[in-house]
């Protein structure tokens, strides 16, 4: 399987660059979502990430997001080309030589300050909407509407408190008790009330979505789960997701993020609960769309409930 990835990332090479490829190898171990290979030729080195051609637009996304990261200032790969080719959907980006911010020398305090520099400029790129798809190339984007919402930010909030009935699935999984969630729904009624901004967020800032390069600057990758949501929040509740199932940052690496940003914790007020929020719905959607997910997200909310109502 290893192989056929390979060889097709050196056709994609092959007929964008029009030469020959003499290298080429499988990343392992750094990427979920994607297939990523790096392909050399004589005068070029390149990476070619690749899924599954319905996945064509989140490429779209990600060279929109990148090249708007660039226009910032903040260090990323250049987007070469994407594209379809045999049921496959690619992207042709420069090599960065250096290495993954996992295994990179350079202190990784340093790496989750630069993190929370990179964020505030991040916030800063126009974008209109709401959700994680782009829908026009002036940076519009929209959430998918469900049953329950119209794919609005008030849409979001709206359908979570309504799902919290008498016979509400998640008292039935142990997630809650009906005390607890009458004292949730005020929570969640109470962030239509907060005046939050909105702007675009990486949606997984994390070190593996890093390259360290000789001189030590920090290059930002993987835009996949971007999304325009609330500011400084969105990418904060999922580093804080990350720490509750043992992954990174540490603490010192997530003061560190905010050091970056100019933030304190202080001024994380919502944090908790719009990390309930984010748990909550994202467990709904295991019940609807994947129920293989629906035991590890159970146990996460009830994790995010403890916190929230500090029990």
């Amino acid at each position: 399987m290893i192989q056929s990835h390979v060889s097709k990332a050196e056709r994609i090479t092959e007929d964008f660059l029009q030469e020959r490829v003499i290298k080429s190898y499988q990343i392992i171990g750094k990427g979920s979502v994607n297939q990523v290979c790096v392909a050399e030729t004589n005068n070029r080195k390149v990476v070619v990430r690749m899924n599954k051609a319905d996945t064509y637009s989140s490429f779209v996304k990600e060279s929109w997001c990148i090249e708007q990261a660039r226009a910032v200032g903040i260090p990323s790969p250049q987007v070469l080309s994407i594209g379809i080719v045999d049921e496959t959907a690619y992207m042709i980006q420069t090599f960065i030589d250096g290495e993954n911010g996992l295994d990179s020398t350079k202190p990784k305090r340093d790496i989750w300050k630069q993190l929370g520099a990179y964020a505030k400029l991040i916030h800063t790129i126009p974008v209109k909407g709401y959700g994680e798809n782009l829908i026009s190339i002036h940076g519009m984007f929209q959430s998918p509407p469900h049953a329950g919402s119209d794919g609005s930010w008030l849409g979001y909030v709206n359908y979570n408190i309504n799902s919290l009935t008498e016979n509400d699935q998640l008292i039935e999984l142990g997630v809650i008790n009906q005390t607890e969630s009458k004292k949730i729904r005020k929570l969640f009624e109470g962030l239509k009330e907060e005046k939050f901004h909105f702007a675009l967020n990486h949606g997984d800032v994390s070190l593996k979505n890093t390259i360290v390069n000789n001189e030590g600057q920090v290059f930002l990758l993987d835009w996949g789960s971007a999304e325009v949501s609330v500011i400084p929040y969105g990418d904060i509740i999922e580093m804080l997701k990350c720490q509750i199932l043992g992954r990174e940052p540490n603490n010192e690496e997530f003061k560190a993020y905010l050091d970056g940003y100019g933030l304190m914790e202080k001024d994380l007020s919502s944090v908790r609960v719009l990390l309930l929020l984010r748990a909550f719905d994202k467990l709904r959607w295991a019940i609807d769309k994947s129920p293989d997910l629906i035991k590890p997200c159970a146990a996460f909310a009830k994790q995010v409930v403890d916190m929230a109502l500090i029990r």
